[in-house]
């Protein structure tokens, strides 16, 4: 859970920084994409957790 909002902390920051600073776009995209990523590992790891093993 620890890495999860590191990299959520990580995603934000990246986001604020390339929405303000001129030129650095891209960085807002590389936000979003981690952002994104972040949360698919997160659903992953939860419906893993639910299944019964046989």
């Amino acid at each position: 859970m620890s890495l999860f909002l590191l990299v959520l902390v990580i995603a934000i920051a990246l986001g604020i920084i390339g929405a303000v600073a001129d030129g650095l776009l891209y960085l807002l995209f590389i936000g979003i994409v981690l952002f994104v990523v972040d949360l698919l590992l997160l659903g992953s790891r939860f419906t893993r957790r639910g299944r019964a093993h046989r």
